[in-house]
């Protein structure tokens, strides 16, 4: 609108000028064509008795030379010369034409004030007003044409952005394309189909998928659950085999427990948190005896120096999950030395001294399949924890400390250092627990 209204008062503007400057020129060129008559009649009479005759037209005289000028005719014409045409004072105004007799004869000079003859100057207010008020007019034209352009080319626009902002993931609009034209609009529209069609598609697949694997992946580690229970329940059953079925009833109840987590990560669904934090040293125990097999045959101490009293915000199994990723990994990747776990500035802090990972590789441990050279996994552990650490919230850091990999995570009560700050080691409490 704002470009329609000034394009058209821009012409407006031209117009009217052009239409101003037309008017001028048209006076001036009748004035300049009566002087021409009048000049070619006073030399005719000058060629027949030497003189000058008084003009015909009273608003006309011959001066023999320029001193005797009006004063103010001859004041303007000192300043400006080459001009014709000459404006006096008190709202006269001159045009000049110089007559030049055949020598020897002595020239003159033709006036004509012209000041009760002019036509353009009464009439420029009038003029004015209505060029003014005509590109009024115009501009207002302008912006109506302007405002219907703009409604008419932004309608389909503002109902495919309507249709688009109510969009929500339990409601896809269908058939969006429907009653747009065969436009710009239209092709984002059909484009906008196609898109919904195929995310619909892989939203219902991704159901599908984990309503079928949470069945096929429950009832056999439910069967396994059921015949550990049995064995259990037999009387000449070792004290050996004792233990391994109650082993193996823990690991497939804590399997039950990460299938659950897993299947809720892949869903749509709430964040729910326990009621209130649970005590970190326990899990963190079990699960150091779980990993322990990614040590057997190394060189390697495991310190814990965790207090008792440490807890975060995180439910059981999500806690499990994340402490199995993170101490398998320092475990896995560590051929001797120690592997610390601590409690430093409000975070559970894993350190080991494993294979050296670049910067550049260490920003990216957390992408699917990402891992460094010479890995036996196959880079989905930290992709996992850092899905859990986002959906939970949780902060999550990978730092090198003088040679050293820290792993932070930080504890219920406390927002551990600023993101991408390492850590800094504290001695532990009196009442930390350690196990070598």
């Amino acid at each position: 609108m704002l470009a329609f209204a000034g394009f058209a008062l821009s012409v407006a503007a031209l117009f009217g000028l052009y239409a101003v400057s037309f008017m001028y020129a048209t006076e001036d060129a009748f004035f300049d064509s009566m002087l021409e008559q009048e000049a070619a009649a006073q030399l005719r009479r000058h060629a027949l008795d030497g003189g000058w005759a008084e003009p015909q037209q009273a608003f006309m005289r011959v001066y023999p030379d320029t001193q005797h000028f009006p004063a103010d005719l001859l004041a303007a014409r000192e300043s400006e010369p080459w001009r014709s045409e000459f404006a006096g004072r008190d709202g006269r105004h001159y045009h000049v034409k110089a007559l030049q007799p055949p020598a020897p004869a002595q020239g003159a000079w033709l006036v004509a004030e012209v000041s009760r003859q002019l036509v353009v100057r009464p009439m420029r207010d009038r003029i004015l007003q209505w060029l003014g008020w005509s590109a009024l007019a115009v501009v207002a034209l302008a912006l109506s044409i302007g405002a219907w352009l703009a409604r008419r080319s932004t309608a389909p626009l503002s109902r495919l952005a309507a249709l688009v902002d109510s969009m929500a993931p339990n409601r896809w609009p269908q058939r969006i394309a429907a009653g747009f034209p065969d436009d710009e609009v239209g092709v984002l529209a059909r484009g906008l189909d196609a898109m919904t069609e195929r995310t619909q598609a892989f939203i219902d697949r991704e159901q599908a998928f984990t309503r079928d694997a949470s069945h096929e992946l429950r009832t056999p580690l439910a069967v396994i659950r059921s015949a550990g229970e049995r064995l259990l329940a037999e009387p000449a059953l070792s004290a050996a085999g004792r233990e391994h079925l109650l082993h193996l009833r823990q690991s497939a109840w804590q399997l039950e427990q990460t299938v659950t987590t897993l299947l809720t990560l892949a869903r749509e669904a709430p964040v729910v948190l326990p009621d209130a934090p649970i005590a970190l040293l326990p899990v963190l125990e079990r699960v150091v005896l779980e990993q322990a097999v990614w040590l057997d045959g190394k060189p390697v101490e495991v310190e814990v120096e965790v207090p008792a009293d440490a807890r975060i915000d995180l439910p059981q199994p999500v806690l499990h999950i994340l402490l199995s990723n993170l101490i398998g990994n320092a475990f896995a990747h560590t051929e001797s030395g120690t592997v610390a776990i601590g409690v430093a500035g409000g975070c559970l802090r894993i350190a080991n001294r494993g294979h050296p990972i670049p910067a550049e590789l260490r920003e990216r441990l957390h992408e699917p399949f990402r891992k460094r050279e010479g890995s036996a996994g196959l880079g989905l552990g930290l992709a996992i924890v850092q899905r859990l650490c986002e959906r939970y919230r949780v902060d999550l850091r990978l730092d090198e400390e003088a040679g050293a990999m820290v792993v932070s995570l930080a504890l219920a009560g406390a927002a551990g250092p600023p993101q991408g700050a390492p850590g800094t080691a504290r001695p532990a409490e009196d009442s930390a627990a350690r196990s070598d």
